[in-house]
């Protein structure tokens, strides 16, 4: 939830940066000087860009979070109990005691979007959160080609 809410409060700042530098681009555009107008353009051109990438992570987060749904649904999240410090941190030896068995699963099964989805949590408790986003977006990939053939 905290997540959300964090993803939220970014989003409405990224809003309102938007909006500023919006402003201060039609205020470059409308000076008439060469460099103000490059500047004005450029200054037009970032925020689109931010926008773009923006919505491309919310849309990671909404995705990730209904195959994770899907997922809790179908009682195929991982149940190994890991300990935790008191901030809820995983412990990381623990998460990588556990890795080489959802790599594993996920070699076996390279085109199961759940095993790649628990690879991805154990890359996640591993401290490895390039590989656990790379994972994810596979294990989104495969989900939407399994829905595509269903139909």
């Amino acid at each position: 939830m905290s997540a959300r809410i964090g993803a939220i409060v970014m989003a409405v700042l990224l809003a309102l940066y938007i909006v500023l530098v919006g402003q201060r681009a039609v205020l470059l555009l409308t000076s008439g000087e060469p460099v103000g107008i490059a500047m004005g353009v450029a200054l037009i051109v970032l925020p689109i860009v931010a926008v773009w990438a923006l919505g491309r992570e919310l849309w990671f987060g909404v995705r990730a979070e209904a195959l994770a749904r899907r997922l809790e649904k179908e009682g195929g999240l991982p149940a190994e109990p890991v300990a935790v410090r008191p901030s809820g941190a995983v412990l990381r030896d623990e998460a990588d005691a556990l890795f080489p068995a959802y790599r594993a699963d996920a070699e076996a099964a390279p085109d199961s979007w759940q095993a790649w989805y628990r690879l991805a949590l154990a890359y996640d408790a591993s401290g490895d959160r390039r590989r656990a986003r790379g994972a994810v977006r596979h294990a989104i990939r495969l989900e939407s080609a399994e829905r595509r053939t269903a139909r």
